[in-house]
């Protein structure tokens, strides 16, 4: 399956957005670029999905000029009018060649959701390789209204719970795209987590 990071050239902040193409090619997250629409039509002629981990801005502004462009089936587990498939934890999702677990891992956003693939890993922005705070293993912020450390460290143990040894990609929301050993990625990460220190201190 090849996955492509369809922001990667931005100029100004925005999350990261994959496009998985493949059996169901499909964008997860939609990002905050403006010209996204132009990236995905340079590698696909037609899109079939969007899948949120969640609906912060720098992950969804550009999903109106997606599906204006593509009219792609659109999932995300919390409501938005462009919503097509609602999502819940344990369901399945095709992204690309890969049927995904959903799993709901809030914390960072109390619609966030990452998606499990026999050999992918979709993690949003509960887990992340790099960011600028640490460059293995790090974690979405939890210093704003409406967010919890506590939350998203038991997402992170429940993401452990359900994350198959096979897997050996993961494109995070933020930061690069790691292959290796993701279950030690997620392990450091959540030993970070949970010395529950201020992630970018003053």
């Amino acid at each position: 399956m090849d996955v492509y990071n369809v922001t990667a050239d931005a100029k100004t902040f925005t999350a990261n957005a994959y496009l998985a193409v493949g059996e169901q090619t499909t964008l997860v997250d939609a990002g905050a670029m403006e010209g996204v629409v132009d990236v995905v039509a340079s590698h696909v002629d037609d899109l079939d999905a969007v899948v949120l981990t969640h609906q912060h801005g720098d992950h969804v502004a550009e999903l109106d000029a997606v599906v204006e462009t593509f009219e792609p089936d659109v999932y995300a587990y919390a409501d938005h009018p462009l919503r097509t498939h609602a999502i819940a934890d344990g369901d399945t999702v095709a992204v690309g060649d890969e049927d995904c677990e959903v799993v709901y891992t809030p914390g960072h956003a109390d619609d966030h959701v990452s998606l499990v693939g026999p050999a992918s890993l979709f993690s949003g922005d509960v887990v992340v390789h790099d960011d600028g705070a640490f460059e293995y293993g790090s974690f979405g912020r939890t210093d704003r209204p409406g967010q919890s450390r506590e939350r998203l460290i038991e997402s992170i143990r429940h993401l452990l719970d359900r994350l198959p040894e096979s897997v050996e990609h993961m494109y995070a929301g933020h930061g690069s795209v790691f292959h290796g050993d993701i279950r030690d990625v997620v392990e450091t990460a959540l030993e970070r987590a949970e010395k529950r220190e201020p992630k970018y201190p003053d």
